[in-house]
């Protein structure tokens, strides 16, 4: 099975890819987008959900998502044609660090593309070229809460711990103006649904020949979480300004 059809299918139920519920990402909007009528920027946006989200509370909001997934572009233009934003929303195919606008933004927020930046360090430097003069940015990003495994550290990668991450961003030269640290019960509820729903598939498609190897990869995901991680990792949502324009 394909990275991007492993991906769509894990988060069937939990659209937001990262362990935030509804409740948070309604929040860390509303801290980010302080007027309603803003250009808002997502590298690295897949399927759209943080601005369609944005769009759909905010008549006047324009947003632009970047992403190098056609399969998840369209699926974002699908939906926010069904929602009545489309001509609000406009979608570059393209990687997000190679993306170059005429215009800035007054909010740039990116999950889950840290990867495409090299960091979280060089996800804000890249947003900072995005943004407008005393404009936000919303990220988020692993730390960790306790210390980690050796293998927890080979499955996620080597993240700092809370406090230290925040004083590495602040010494990039940005300042917090609001957070939110994901509970137990958010990071559960994304592990339970991404690696579950991957079940839920397998079972449900016996006869497909990817089907094997989404069950084993699920078992082997929940094992590696309960057994590996899941009592050390954590994630931070950070809403950002410049310290100084």
């Amino acid at each position: 099975m394909n990275r991007e059809e492993m991906s769509r299918i894990t988060h069937t139920h939990h659209p937001i890819k990262s362990p935030l519920n509804d409740d948070s990402v309604r929040q860390l909007l509303d801290h980010g987008i302080v007027r309603g009528d803003e250009r808002v920027l997502d590298l690295g946006c897949g399927g759209g959900e943080w601005l369609l989200r944005a769009l759909s509370a905010r008549p006047d909001l324009r947003a632009e998502g970047v992403d190098i997934s056609e399969v998840a572009l369209a699926d974002a233009r699908t939906r926010a044609a069904g929602l009545g934003v489309e001509d609000r929303l406009v979608l570059h195919h393209r990687p997000a660090a190679d993306f170059v606008s005429p215009h800035p933004f007054d909010l740039v927020l990116s999950f889950g593309a840290a990867h495409a930046f090299g960091g979280l360090l060089p996800t804000l430097a890249a947003a900072r070229e995005h943004l407008a003069p005393g404009g936000r940015v919303l990220v988020g990003d692993g730390f960790w809460d306790r210390e980690p495994s050796p293998e927890a550290v080979e499955m996620l990668g080597d993240f700092a711990d809370l406090a230290t991450t925040v004083d590495r961003v602040v010494a990039g030269g940005w300042t917090p103006v609001h957070g939110h640290v994901s509970t137990r019960q958010e990071l559960d509820d994304y592990e339970w649904a991404c690696w579950g729903t991957l079940a839920d598939w397998a079972l449900d498609h016996p006869a497909d020949p990817d089907g094997p190897e989404a069950l084993a990869l699920s078992a082997t995901r929940r094992s590696e979480w309960l057994r590996g991680y899941r009592d050390t990792w954590g994630f931070v949502s950070l809403v950002l300004r410049r310290t100084s324009d």
